[in-house]
């Protein structure tokens, strides 16, 4: 039983089913803010400039890129593999806490798997740019054709890529999307636009709130999160696999799967973490994500950074303790110090050090102080894609064949565009879509007081309240 004089109230205010609703409801009828136009902009003018470096890439090449025969992976693979662990946090934050009935998660899955989907797109695009011919991208589908056939190669890093994103997206779309009919729903019954009564309904697939649809709805929600679940931890082992079959220094370890999906799970939290501090400060959704809320995430990212930790330090000592040189030359010469050491340090201590200040109360109370952690470790989890990935390869086992890598304004402009695209998809989900999920706030609000009879709480029952007699596993 979730204990609110323990863990804090899950919803404040003492609010109605109907409050619940009209609140989290309001910034999709209400006029749109100055601000949110203004981020818009910026948003669409960083994706923009990503747009004309795509462009630049296609019409001229991957010589545009500052990679060489050396550093064959450069800043492409390293924002491919930074935006996957980001997208991971939304089906694991929402899966594990449903599978491990953790109610606090309902003020804030929806927004972190709305970064899950948005994040997984962006991820997409640098592999298929990186691939140099972006127009024959068909040739990496599985299925049977008129090229000989020709089938794809499944020893191909880039194969498993294709696999590991195009599932990953559609679980967590459809997991997303069906988490949403409910409110969709509720959105058609309450609004006056006619526009936005055919829109929301279209999208709410004719639901009514029947007895049957709740327990298919539930059983769904399952469903999606158990495959969802095998997903989040098998996505990122493919990519680390990416690494680990490889003979590089530095790579070529089994520590690499479990390392690169807490890695993932710990920059997606932080990510998640950034999200509900934007909409607590510029929606006033304090109600509905609490201190509570924010303290929970603040805890968890404690935990996992300790595991990183660990990682780190794990990878250093069997470096040293296996003799081999060239092991040793790429983690003490080349990481420690050397060339990467402001990369490395940057890495250990913004994952590692800072969000051990998590332990301490005042801070995880302090607002500003959360969000600027949230952004330094994700600052620190780019530095640590950036360390596996260049200095491994910047200085192999030939001296001969070492090279510098520096990213050229093509590759920065494109990682810039995907900044811009997420931005952008973030705020559009901000304006469109409920950013809290109505229906499952009303179903842990017994939990904070008991639940007044239909006439107590104003009336206006709405499609997308639990009736209260069924099974309902969410609670």
């Amino acid at each position: 039983m979730y204990n609110t004089e323990v863990r804090g109230k899950l919803i404040d205010g003492d609010k109605s089913l109907k409050q619940i609703s009209k609140e989290i409801l309001a910034p999709i009828d209400a006029k749109t803010p100055a601000w949110w136009y203004i981020a818009f902009i910026i948003s669409l003018g960083m994706f923009g400039w990503g747009l004309y470096c795509k462009y630049i890439t296609i019409s001229t090449g991957i010589g545009t890129w500052g990679v060489n025969n050396t550093v064959g992976w450069g800043w492409a693979i390293i924002n491919f593999v930074w935006w996957i662990g980001i997208g991971h946090a939304g089906t694991a934050f929402s899966i594990f806490l449903l599978i491990l009935r953790q109610k606090w998660r309902t003020a804030i899955n929806r927004a972190a798997e709305a970064m899950t989907v948005v994040a997984v797109l962006c991820a997409s695009l640098f592999p298929l740019l990186h691939m140099g011919r972006p127009w024959l991208f068909f040739f990496i589908f599985p299925y049977p054709n008129t090229r000989g056939p020709l089938w794809v190669n499944f020893n191909s890093p880039l194969f498993w890529d294709f696999v590991a994103i195009s599932a990953y997206m559609l679980i967590s779309a459809s997991f997303w999307y069906f988490g949403m009919v409910p409110d969709f729903a509720t959105i058609r019954d309450t609004t006056k636009s006619k526009v936005k009564k055919a829109v929301y309904g279209f999208f709410a697939f004719g639901w009514v709130g029947s007895s049957k649809e709740w327990l298919r709805f539930e059983a769904l929600s399952f469903v999606l999160g158990g495959i969802a679940a095998v997903l989040v931890v098998s996505v990122h082992s493919i990519v680390s696999t990416d690494f680990a079959v490889s003979v590089e220094p530095g790579w070529h370890t089994t520590i690499f799967p479990p390392y690169f999906v807490v890695g993932a799970i710990f920059s997606g939290f932080a990510m998640v973490l950034t999200l509900v501090t934007l909409m607590r400060k510029l929606y006033k959704m304090n109600d509905f994500i609490t201190d509570a809320h924010v303290d929970a995430v603040c805890r968890i990212l404690v935990f996992i950074s300790l595991i990183m930790g660990t990682a780190y330090l794990t990878e250093i000592f069997i470096a040293w303790y296996s003799g081999s040189e060239y092991e040793m030359f790429t983690f003490f010469r080349n990481r420690i110090t050397g060339d990467y050491a402001f990369q490395f340090w940057a890495m250990f201590v913004f994952n590692a050090l800072v969000p051990q200040l998590f332990w301490f109360k005042a801070v995880r109370k302090r607002l500003w102080v959360v969000f600027i952690i949230s952004i330094i470790i994700n600052i620190g989890m780019w530095f640590e894609r950036f360390n596996i990935v260049i200095t491994s390869l910047t200085k192999n086992y030939l001296p001969a064949n070492w090279a510098t890598y520096s990213p050229s304004i093509i590759e920065i402009g494109f990682f810039i565009g995907t900044l811009g695209m997420f931005s952008a998809g973030v705020l559009l989900f901000f304006r469109y879509i409920p950013m809290i999920a109505v229906s499952e706030v009303k179903s842990v609000a017994k939990f904070d007081k008991p639940i007044p009879s239909h006439g107590e709480h104003g009336g206006g029952h709405t499609s997308n309240e639990r009736p209260l007699t069924t099974n309902n596993s969410q609670n």
